[in-house]
């Protein structure tokens, strides 16, 4: 059989491990997505879920790793607790920080873009993941104020300001082992 057609099992077994793949990210956006920590001085607690993108997006690619948290948002608006502080349903999703929620997409996409389109270059993933986030953040921030009735600017420094520091921190370690996850997974 000439190298450049792809038998039907091996397209099953591809099929097979992407959707395998989709589920046991799914899963691990489940667990670690709860676990937060409420910060006084905002309605958005901190948490893992933007780093457990990035590296989903790495082992996944855009499409499946943007299926991956679409996957993970519809979970939690049929009310399973796997938004932050164990919480689930639309209201969570409707609520306050439902806007950085859906943002996860735009992280999702963008940083998936970037990724594929420049294969093995970490500056142009590092870009799409920080790209992402703002538009995940300009989007998350807007709908919090109109959720709090706040202005721009107190809903910036109530839901971005207190993360940026660690969100560096998520960016440079994802940056660090995305790839060789991704070289292992793919190895499977």
């Amino acid at each position: 059989m000439p190298d450049n057609i792809t038998s039907p099992e091996t397209t099953s077994r591809n099929r097979t491990k992407r959707l395998t793949l989709i589920g046991l990210m799914t899963a691990v956006l489940c667990i670690l997505g709860p676990f937060s920590i409420p910060l006084p001085v905002s309605p958005v607690p901190l948490s893992l879920t933007n780093f457990v993108v990035y590296i989903t997006v790495y082992i996944l690619g855009r499409k499946c790793g943007t299926a991956t948290v679409l996957l993970y948002l519809i979970l939690g608006t049929a009310g399973l607790p796997v938004f932050s502080g164990f919480s689930g349903g639309l209201g969570k999703l409707a609520g306050p920080t439902g806007g950085y929620l859906l943002g996860f997409l735009f992280i999702a996409l963008l940083q998936g873009f970037f990724t594929e389109r420049f294969p093995g270059k970490k500056s142009a993933a590092v870009a799409g993941m920080i790209l992402g986030l703002a538009i995940c953040y300009t989007f998350g921030t807007l709908w919090l104020a109109g959720q709090m009735n706040l202005p721009f600017g107190a809903a910036l420094a109530a839901g971005v300001i207190p993360y940026l520091p660690g969100d560096v921190l998520k960016i440079i370690l994802a940056a660090a082992i995305g790839p060789k996850l991704r070289a292992r997974v793919r190895k499977i």
